[in-house]
């Protein structure tokens, strides 16, 4: 209820106008009422009226559209990469430890991905018994033979050193500290001197500007249907998939090169593979995670690929394959911190909701500060949201309605939303949840709370808050998170820990906090694109 009453500057009080005292009073009267009506068992006071010229906070509606799923993406549509340098800087052996395992299965289902900037100069020989190489077999006996290998591999598992050390997390994590600085040696070696052995072809778009030699896309498709020729004849590879080229951002010279692969082998790749960075990490601050300008840009590239590639092979899926927020390796205390997340939570819900079928984290575990687990096997914030996007979320996306969020365009001025609300139905392998739910992940980069009223299909339905701020002094830049005001840590058995909601009492608004974003399960919403696979 708003009243209006003007009183002349002039005016004393004693001489105002008896009715729009009277109007006044009333007012005051319903206030008192309201108070305590509508907030009984709740003690916290009324917000304060805003000072005139300040805009009001405005209700938002939503709704979900839930007969139809507008995308379907892979159930093993965020997936982790490993980069070959686990196996040159002798990483690998704590890829056993159990906490690491742990971690990775929390991800599951996914796709591995091995690949990285080692692979360029990573070389494939079978060397368990060189003499079984002279008078060059064929390569079904090579295939056989690497088959004995993983069979005696599994067999003799416990007896590497690698287990016998997981058992010991202090002598694990010391190894794991001497790797990690004589690995940065390495890097640092490799980056100034610009030389490196074993050359061999690198990324297509990216070749002419290390080794001043370039390769079309046209040849680099016929090399990739030479490829699917060799596969074939060979019993174990007759039928894998071929994912390529594997470009990068898709700019002018870029897009030329994918046109050519695309004309000459599009039908031959089950995916097409592309690769994106978000912010240069040399220059990055905290607040560019929450500038919407580059939370955009995305959305842009995808419509480029999406352009090659549907005028050739209309419908062929699209991967995202090492998708890393910041560049260079990332920046400490920053790539690595809770900031970060809302770069990376945009990622995943405006990848799905544009039809990309996968995205590839880079990377699971290894070095730089794009890692979802650090160097002392702790699990940093985005890996809480990875886990929790993969509990809740499932490849159903959901058309989201929103009322109250509409501005009035300037001329010249873009208008970009600081509220991101993206939907999918819940996951149908999470059992704490029936089918037909539905789960919304919210991201609020406004410095206010907005408050969200869920209208139609949602409406008084009992909903569940994972709710995820940063844990500690540092704020945005913590690299520890708490759900629903309690800190996320592995339990001391080295187990993942129980992510407990936080029920909302049905047709109560959902109050979302400054700068924060959280996961919100709509309860028993019986949406039919939900009720079935």
């Amino acid at each position: 209820m708003r009243v209006l009453c003007v009183f002349p500057a002039a005016m004393p009080s004693s001489s105002r106008p008896p009715a729009c005292l009277a109007l006044v009073a009333l007012f005051l009267a319903q206030l008192l009422h309201l108070s305590f009506s509508s907030h009984a068992g709740d003690r916290r006071p009324l917000p304060v009226d805003r000072a005139p010229g300040l805009k009001e906070k405005t209700l938002i509606l939503l709704d979900v559209s839930t007969k139809n799923p507008v995308r379907t993406v892979s159930e093993n549509f965020l997936s982790l990469q490993l980069d070959p340098s686990v196996i040159q800087d002798g990483w690998l052996d704590f890829l056993s430890s159990k906490r690491l395992v742990t971690l990775a299965r929390g991800l599951s289902p996914a796709f591995l991905r091995f690949g990285g900037k080692r692979t360029d100069f990573l070389q494939f020989q079978n060397l368990r018994n060189p003499a079984k190489s002279r008078g060059g077999p064929g390569p079904d006996y090579y295939l056989k033979n690497y088959e004995d290998d993983i069979v005696r591999s599994d067999v003799a598992l416990d007896k590497q050193k690698g287990c016998k050390i997981a058992q010991h997390p202090d002598v694990m994590l010391e190894l794991q500290r001497e790797k990690a600085a004589q690995m940065h040696l390495v890097l640092l070696k490799e980056q100034f001197s610009n030389t490196y052995s074993n050359l061999i072809l690198t990324e297509p778009n990216n070749y002419r500007t290390i080794h001043g030699r370039a390769v079309n896309g046209s040849q680099l498709g016929k090399d990739y249907i030479q490829l699917k020729s060799l596969l074939q004849p060979i019993r174990i590879y007759s039928r894998a998939s071929l994912y390529g080229p594997n470009i990068g951002r898709p700019r002018k010279n870029v897009i030329a090169l994918l046109d050519g692969f695309m004309k000459v082998a599009g039908s031959t790749v089950d995916a097409v593979t592309w690769q994106h960075c978000s912010i240069d990490g040399r220059v990055v601050k905290v607040m560019d995670f929450l500038k919407t300008r580059l939370l955009d840009t995305l959305s842009d590239q995808i419509r480029k690929i999406q352009k090659v590639v549907n005028t050739y092979t209309p419908g062929k899926k699209i991967w995202l394959e090492g998708m890393v927020t910041t560049s260079a390796g990332g920046t400490n205390n920053l790539s690595d911190s809770y900031a970060a997340g809302f770069l990376w939570l945009n990622t995943l819900g405006m990848l799905a909701n544009q039809g990309i079928d996968v995205v590839i984290r880079h990377s699971f575990f290894d070095h730089g500060y794009n890692h979802l687990v650090d160097q002392n096997f702790n699990p940093l914030p985005d890996y809480w949201l990875s886990l929790l996007y993969k509990r809740l979320i499932g490849p159903k996306v959901l058309a989201v309605h929103v009322a109250g969020l509409q501005r009035k365009p300037r001329p010249g001025r873009v208008i970009r939303d600081k509220l991101r609300i993206y939907a999918h139905c819940t996951n149908p392998h999470n059992h704490n949840y029936v089918r037909g739910s539905i789960t919304l992940f919210i991201i609020n980069l406004h410095r206010s709370r907005k408050k969200i009223k869920l209208a139609g299909t949602l409406r008084d339905k009992l909903v569940h808050q994972y709710l995820l701020q940063p844990y500690g002094q540092e704020g945005l830049k913590s690299k520890s998170v708490q759900l629903n005001g309690q800190p996320l840590v592995m339990v001391d058995d080295g187990t993942l820990p129980e992510l407990k909601p936080r029920p909302l009492r049905a047709g109560r608004t959902l109050v979302i906090p400054p700068v924060t974003m959280g996961f919100y399960v709509v309860k028993n919403v019986n949406a039919l694109a939900c009720r079935y696979r």
